[in-house]
């Protein structure tokens, strides 16, 4: 393929992800099958089925991205209280799984050989908390619950894919152990050492630069600027990623101003979503060319058996090892226990479905060995996409039915700490201008009108509150509160048009109309939940 071909095929595929997006909220079926079906009939346009996408090309443009993403939205307060259980299921239980698996694939697939059996175990090893997370907060389980899954899910990346590098040296090469250790402990502290460098250089160098549009580049390079110069220096890129994810996640607020925030937040979140569902349209793309690989080495039969066998026991063993997390984490000295209860280390267990991590480690798997075609390559991904598509659709699709026969949701429960916090901040916003008023530094009239201001939104939210101990009372506030919700968005509409009209008429220029339009998308288009 040219050039311009490839330019075409990449417009196509983020054409098949918008559609794919939209039916899949019609028709209430998991997005990935979707996609991956929309990928399988591109197959079928000629020019279309000739594209491929090296392995290269999947470990530094997709892996990047989606794990700097994990590490920088998370809670590091909530993983600290609970460290223990993250540590013992992000290393422990991925390592046992990624072995385990790879013993079932060797048994099965005994030409594969161990070093690729141990690859293709690591690539399915970790879970996809993204794919899980939705589910869990809709239905309002338990906080604790939510940051063992996140925890895991920034950790284990980094443990499976240093697995999966130490596995693919071993293809070209055997390794001895004492070769493996050493590679081992280079990887990992070069990629920490390299992680934390990046991440106090980044966050000394977005402080002093005054245009938004040059934080905003550095938010969109900085994983690529972690990930690339690491594995090029033999060190673990995504180790690296994650440690400046996790440093600039826990610090952005000092970092950027709220226009970059809103902005950084929005396209970041839009290019995470897109590079996770193209991976499902090439594996679509790509399932064909994957299956007669495969078919050369393998019966058609038989590798699917294989597959739903690999499906079963990743499952299984997570629930099995999920049982017996409180007495293996008791070994693990001097942290928090953060022990979980029998209903909840279920709702973990039965929460590990695989994502787009797994599918990216499986199609970075390389297609050749020492300059040779690499013959299982086919076998392994078609394994792997079969292991996510069965725990997203299995687990994905049951898990919140699941969840109510534990006695686990309470889909109120972020509603009311949204509602309670929205209380406190209205309450300090008080506190200020009261503060501000004996100062001297606002006078009466702007202390009364701001006063005013907030203790409106405070009364609407307590009366919110009070509502919560009747079903019929709150769902008349809510419905109150839907209908403030519509009045409101007609006020800001007339803001809109009025400053249209200002600027269609001459009357202000295209700098101001742009502005005012940008601090509206701030002030009014992000004023909360509540529409307040």
């Amino acid at each position: 393929m040219n050039v311009e071909e490839y330019v075409i095929a990449a417009l196509i595929v983020v054409i098949a992800v918008i559609v794919g997006q939209l039916i899949s909220g019609r028709i209430r079926v998991p997005g990935s099958v979707v996609l991956v079906m929309l990928g399988m009939l591109l197959g079928v346009i000629p020019w279309m089925h000739s594209l491929s996408v090296s392995p290269e090309i999947i470990l530094l443009v997709f892996l990047p991205p989606l794990i700097y993403n994990a590490a920088f939205f998370s809670s590091p307060k909530d993983m600290r209280d609970l460290m223990r259980p993250i540590i013992v299921m992000s290393v422990g239980v991925t390592l046992i799984t990624a072995l385990g698996l790879a013993s079932v694939i060797h048994l099965l697939l005994p030409d594969a050989g161990w070093p690729a059996a141990i690859a293709l175990g690591a690539a399915i090893a970790p879970t996809d908390a993204v794919a899980a997370s939705a589910i869990l907060k809709r239905a309002g389980t338990p906080r604790r619950v939510l940051t063992i899954l996140e925890g895991e899910s920034l950790i284990n990346d980094g443990v499976a894919l240093t697995l999966f590098s130490l596995a693919l040296t071993a293809m070209a090469h055997p390794l001895t152990p004492g070769d493996a250790l050493l590679e081992l402990g280079k990887v990992v502290v070069g990629g920490l050492a390299y992680g934390a460098l990046i991440a106090v250089v980044v966050a000394w160098a977005r402080v002093r630069m005054p245009d938004a549009s040059l934080q905003l580049m550095t938010v969109l390079v900085t994983p690529f600027v972690a990930y690339i110069p690491a594995e090029m220096a033999g060190f673990s890129g995504v180790l690296a990623a994650v440690v400046a994810g996790f440093y600039l996640g826990t610090h952005g607020e000092g970092l950027l101003p709220p226009r970059v925030r809103s902005n950084g937040r929005t396209i970041w979140t839009a290019l995470v979503n897109l590079l996770e569902a193209i991976l499902f349209v090439l594996l679509g793309l790509q399932l064909d060319a994957v299956m007669l690989a495969a078919s050369e080495r393998f019966g058609f039969v038989q590798l699917v058996l294989v597959a739903l066998v690999v499906t079963a026991t990743a499952m299984a063993l997570r629930m099995t090892l999920m049982l017996f997390v409180v007495p293996i984490q008791r070994f693990v000295p001097k942290m928090p226990l953060g022990v979980s209860t029998f209903r909840e280390r279920v709702a973990i267990g039965w929460s590990g479905m695989r994502g787009a991590i797994s599918l990216a480690i499986a199609l970075s798997l390389p297609t050749t060995l020492d300059g040779q075609a690499f013959p299982d390559r086919g076998a392994l991904i078609f394994i792997a996409g079969v292991v996510v598509m069965g725990t997203l659709v299995g687990q994905g699709t049951t898990l919140p039915w699941v969840l109510r026969r534990l006695g686990l949701t309470n889909e109120g429960t972020r509603h009311r700490e949204y509602l309670r916090a929205e209380y406190e901040m209205g309450c300090a916003a008080v506190r200020k201008v009261d503060e501000l008023f004996t100062e001297g530094d606002v006078d009466g009239r702007t202390a009364d009108a701001m006063r005013e201001r907030y203790s409106i939104r405070i009364g609407q939210v307590k009366s919110l509150l009070e509502a919560e101990e009747s079903e019929l009372e709150l769902n008349k506030a809510k419905k109150g509160l839907e209908n403030r919700r519509a009045i409101h968005e007609q006020i800001i509409q007339s803001r809109r048009d009025a400053l249209m009209d200002l600027y269609r008429s001459g009357t202000i220029d295209y700098d101001v109309f742009t502005r005012l339009n940008q601090d509206m998308d701030i002030r009014d288009g992000g004023s909360g939940q509540y529409g307040l």
